[in-house]
């Protein structure tokens, strides 16, 4: 059967690749082309579009580049039109994806949408179109399939595939020395995938490294982004810019400093204590107080309903607040204690389910 898979950025590939994995299983003859990643290209997709050319976020980027989006959306309209699939699956990236759902439905064609777009915090009008546009939405937070039930959305909880990925980790005992890592303890710097946050979020993090000088900080770098984009930081004695290898850097690390997103349940789940930064541009910051209706940014606390993680947005993502957290989180403190206590109750609200072998099965038993 055919396959046409959609995602649009780091860890929607890292999610690709493990899915295009379990429907080859499954479906040995199966076909697939897909916008993602290296991941999904590895797993044996086709890949038609990398997801370093689609990274636009903020409403102000996204504004600047509506050409250019326009034009990637044409385009994939009429590669689907010429592949017609037998399902076409789509992994988050809403602003694009609900655009992809629709034109797809339109056309007969089988639409299923893999981590749904998170309506519930804001927009609430665009669940009507998950109901309108696909024929099975796969929920992946426990707290979604109440809530897109009320519309009417045929949704099947299916756990996070976080846990995959983080299952199939083996750390590499040569990683330290491989990368030129010492044996001082290791705070760990994830600042993003996209060139926006990283630029939005590095330099406040540069100045917190000499409040920690027996410390080793690394960056958990991408390569969707050019090499150059970190050469400023490479010259820093204290830190180490590992490539591709966030989940190796996690497994060493004491703390981890996180801009919100995947990578703060990534870090949760490797049980690494965290604080989670944010910043955008003005602008695209007072239209999302605006509209967004959720009390927290980081996966963790939403999936929690509580604020098990520290979180600095905007105005509080400071030098000050950052070093006053992660001395809280490095020693033997109560916020410590508790932020362990809830990543171990995470662990159980997350589940065991395999989940991308769950999405394949469902998938492929309604097409072949």
């Amino acid at each position: 059967m055919k396959y046409y898979i959609v995602a649009g950025e780091r860890s929607g590939d890292l999610h690709g690749g493990n899915l295009i994995r379990e429907i080859r299983k499954l479906d040995s003859e199966a076909q697939i082309r897909c916008w993602g990643g290296d991941d999904m290209e590895e797993a044996g997709g086709v890949l038609v579009k990398h997801y370093r050319d689609l990274a636009f976020m903020g409403f102000w980027e996204v504004l600047k580049n509506l050409f250019t989006i326009r034009g990637f959306l044409n385009f994939c309209q009429a590669d689907l039109l010429k592949f017609q699939p037998d399902a076409v699956i789509l992994i988050d990236y809403a602003g694009f994806n609900l655009r992809i759902a629709r034109f797809a439905k339109e056309k007969g064609l089988q639409v299923y949408y893999y981590i749904a777009p998170k309506t519930w915090a804001w927009n609430a009008s665009r669940t009507h179109k998950l109901r309108k546009y696909t024929d099975r939405v796969f929920s992946i937070l426990s707290f979604e399939p109440t809530f897109f039930q009320k519309y009417g959305v045929n949704v099947t909880y299916v756990g996070n595939p976080l846990k995959d990925a983080i299952r199939n980790f083996e750390p590499d005992s040569s990683f330290r020395e491989k990368n030129q890592i010492g044996s001082e303890p290791v705070i760990a710097l994830l600042p993003g995938s996209r060139k926006q946050e990283i630029h939005n979020v590095l330099n406040t993090l540069l100045e917190v490294i000499p409040h920690f000088p027996e410390y080793q900080f690394v960056v958990a770098a991408v390569g969707n982004l050019p090499s150059l984009f970190y050469d400023p930081i490479r010259s820093h004695p204290q830190i180490s810019v590992v490539t591709d290898e966030t989940y190796q850097v996690l497994s060493i690390a004491h703390l981890a400093i996180v801009t919100s997103g995947t990578a703060t349940l990534e870090t949760a789940l490797f049980r690494v204590p965290q604080v989670v930064v944010y910043r955008t541009s003005t602008f695209s910051y007072r239209i999302a107080r605006a509209l967004i209706r959720v009390p927290y940014i980081s996966l963790v606390n939403l999936i929690m309903d509580a604020e098990v993680v520290p979180e600095l947005i905007q105005s509080d993502f400071s030098v000050d607040n950052v070093v006053a957290w992660s001395m809280k989180l490095l020693a033997e403190t109560e916020e410590r204690r508790n932020l362990l206590h809830s990543y171990a109750k995470l662990q159980g609200v997350v589940g065991d389910r395999p989940t991308s072998q769950l999405v394949a099965e469902q998938v492929v038993k309604d097409v072949v």
